[in-house]
């Protein structure tokens, strides 16, 4: 079976001798744009159009007219969605008779109802193209309306009916029942929706499923637009940084031809979002700047970025600012889940406890884990700063329970650390210990540096990446190499003597020495402590 880059190849060469068929022209249409070429696909599909309209097809031609209207209005091209749809209609009253082409239509009438928050109205257009899709057995358009009616619920707050629409679409795609580009205008559509409702499971799920079946279709660029940054987003989730950053770096490129489109400030922001997670902070306010020319708000990550800076008043008077414009629960939950790191950061521990509670309802609204944890974090950190380490450690597990399963790392290894101050203000000194341990080790695994950073001694930062070392493991070598007994480190650093020995056998373990006069020569050997010591 040719790819699809062969069959666009071979159109493009036919089409220079004499103009293509209508039909052919539809072919041409979907191969360009399965291989990426967006802009001639546009072209071949207007020409498909007029080739049917001049062959008084006013079916077919007002089908396409719409589906016009449909990928221009994705491109925020209003304006020009809206003639195409003008277009559709009146070609729709001169057919005289009911076809499948009214069910066409309604779908950027709806995305428009949707787009100007109308989304009763949205619902209704979508199910009445359901409707129309069944009549004539057409399964693109009955899968196309059927996801768009299950975002449209979800926004109405009917999220179990509207997710199980999402579902039943995302199968009729796995299970090759709908064209192919229907499958990836469903698929990212989807992943959208599990952005909003911050459905990490349900979004990696598909997209699992989703690149099974990519592998079947030579040639073809599944990704595109949003979804191209939602991916990204799911990457960084996961704990692969330099991944995510690619993609979100190939999504700026995509996206920045033809100029305008709404989801590049969307991937510009993501990419300052995996600067500032990895410390490169001037990359960081560079993506967040070029974000906001673009016409995406900087914030939070702009905010969180200047807390890393240390201008704190700066962090909090742009955060409480934002906060008060925000109205969409994504938009807002990020928002207040920043507030609390902000404001608890500048002492404000009222306002904090304020933005935690919101939080916490939104949570329990949307009801999904992802922001069930991101609340119990924020409650957790808001306990901590009340003085209550009992109530603070027990929302700080139930977040790190939650950000285990949904194998988000960093925010787990975050979860441990106030873990660990909880254990610590409750005197149970190796619990914390632990905890710190093992967050210190997610934290170099990620290449978090600024967290790490956080949690070094004075001082531990040259010596942190040898073989591997967290930062109490480094605090031990260096009492090893002054003579100090496991008695005496315990005493220094208050820690129980069992919990030395354990550092001692894993500090012996990464740097492969067998006594503790090797390990005082490695200390030396490796700069982790000064001559002088």
């Amino acid at each position: 079976m040719p790819g699809w880059k062969d069959t666009y190849e071979r159109l493009c060469e036919l089409d220079k001798g004499s103009s293509l068929e209508p039909m052919s022209l539809l072919e041409l249409a979907t191969s360009a744009y399965l291989i990426g070429n967006e802009r001639e696909s546009l072209d071949a599909l207007v020409r498909a159009h007029q080739g049917f309209v001049r062959g008084r097809d006013l079916h077919r031609g007002a089908a396409i007219a719409a589906q016009i209207a449909s990928w221009l209005m994705s491109k925020g091209d209003a304006a020009q969605a809206a003639g195409w749809m003008a277009r559709a209609a009146r070609l729709i009253e001169e057919c005289g008779e009911e076809g499948v082409e009214r069910g066409y239509l309604l779908i950027p009438k709806a995305r428009q109802a949707l787009a100007n928050g109308q989304m009763a109205e949205a619902e209704a257009h979508f199910a009445d193209a359901v409707r129309i899709g069944e009549r004539f057995g057409d399964a693109d358009l009955i899968n196309l309306a059927r996801q768009g009616r299950g975002r449209a619920l979800v926004e109405l707050g009917e999220v179990p009916r509207g997710v199980a629409l999402l579902d039943e679409t995302m199968v009729a795609v796995t299970a090759g029942e709908v064209s192919t580009i229907s499958a990836g205008i469903i698929y990212c559509s989807v992943l959208s929706a599990c952005a909003d409702m911050f459905d990490v499971g349900r979004a990696r799920e598909w997209t699992n499923a989703l690149t099974r079946w990519c592998e079947a279709e030579p040639d073809m660029v599944p990704y595109r637009g949003e979804c191209l940054v939602h991916r990204a987003e799911i990457i960084s989730l996961q704990g692969v940084w330099p991944d995510a950053l690619h993609e979100a770096l190939l999504a700026c490129e995509r996206l920045s031809e033809p100029p305008g489109q709404p989801a590049f400030a969307a991937a510009v922001y993501q990419v300052g979002e995996l600067h500032r997670l990895r410390g490169d902070l001037e990359k960081a306010e560079t993506a967040y700047r070029r974000a906001g020319e673009a016409g995406r708000s900087p914030y939070p990550g702009l905010a969180l970025l200047r807390l890393a800076q240390g201008r704190r008043d700066d962090a909090a008077g742009a955060i409480c600012r934002v906060l008060q414009e925000a109205r969409h629960r994504r938009a807002r939950s990020k928002l207040l889940s920043a507030a609390v790191e902000i404001l608890l950061a500048c002492g404000d521990v009222a306002a904090a406890r304020q933005a935690a509670d919101e939080l916490e309802g939104l949570a329990a609204t949307i009801a999904t884990p992802f922001l069930q944890a991101t609340a119990a974090q924020a409650r957790g950190a808001v306990l901590l700063a009340e003085g209550d380490p009992s109530a603070a450690l027990s929302a700080c597990r139930t977040a790190w329970t939650l950000w285990r399963d949904l194998d988000v790392r960093y925010e787990a290894a975050r979860a441990q650390v106030l873990i660990a101050e909880a254990c610590r203000r409750l005197d149970d000194r190796d619990s914390a210990e632990m905890e710190l341990d093992a967050a210190c080790r997610t934290f170099q695994q990620l290449g978090a540096k600024l967290d790490l950073a956080r949690l070094q001694p004075p001082g531990a930062s040259s010596g942190r990446s040898a073989a591997g070392l967290t930062a109490r493991e480094l605090q031990v070598i260096r009492l090893v190499a002054t003579g100090r007994t496991n008695r005496g480190i315990a005493d220094e650093l208050g820690l129980s003597e069992k919990t030395v020995a354990r550092h001692i056998a894993n500090i012996f373990n990464k740097v492969g020495v067998s006594s503790r006069a090797a390990a005082t020569a490695y200390a030396f050997e490796h700069r982790l402590i000064e001559p002088s010591t």
